[in-house]
């Protein structure tokens, strides 16, 4: 089922997810509900908190850009509780980034290249891994979400001035997506 998409403004944006185990209700029917509400939203990751739920859940699958980064071809994750460590080698790098959440929007953001993600997947199968690259960079966008944040935080003072027109209309709901989306004022 595709899930309305919650903008930047919602309340539920800003909250600190909370952790969750096996036994949430309807946990598999809403992990195939978030991914068929990201692939209907053509994005790459998705956090519960993006669909109303404050949990610790993220879905991700980076298999679109694997024209540009061959190493993301194939790569779909269901990451339920993650953590992430920085890593002391990991370098900074500044790329663009969107959201779902902050339609319209595209700003240059610098995040770490390399990071240790540790992760239950959708059977809650354990994982730790390394990963860097363009992945670390979605990983740590969605991560965010978890925190209640979005990536316009990481922008300057001055950029996020130039675009408070633009989120002013976002959390007054005055967008025109290609999604279904649910503004700050509806419930």
């Amino acid at each position: 089922m595709i899930l309305p998409v919650y903008l930047y403004g919602h309340p539920v944006i800003r909250k600190v997810a909370e952790p969750i185990d096996a036994t949430y209700p309807d946990l598999q029917k809403l992990i195939a509900d978030m991914y068929d509400t990201m692939y209907e939203s053509e994005g790459i990751g998705l956090a519960a908190p993006q669909i109303g739920r404050s949990i610790k859940l993220v879905v991700i699958d980076v298999d679109p850009l694997a024209d540009v980064y061959p190493e993301l071809a194939g790569v779909k994750m269901t990451l339920i509780n993650p953590t992430i460590e920085v890593l002391e080698d990991g370098k900074k790098c500044s790329s663009e980034e969107g959201c779902l959440s902050v339609p319209g929007i595209h700003e240059s953001v610098t995040r770490i290249e390399k990071i240790r993600l540790h992760w239950y997947d959708e059977n809650f199968v354990e994982h730790d891994e390394v990963i860097e690259g363009y992945l670390a960079r979605v990983v740590q966008h969605e991560y965010d979400h978890l925190l209640g944040k979005v990536f316009i935080d990481h922008i300057s003072p001055i950029r996020k001035q130039l675009i408070k027109a633009k989120v002013t209309n976002i959390i007054k709901g005055r967008v025109n997506c290609g999604y279904r989306v649910k503004a700050s004022g509806t419930k």
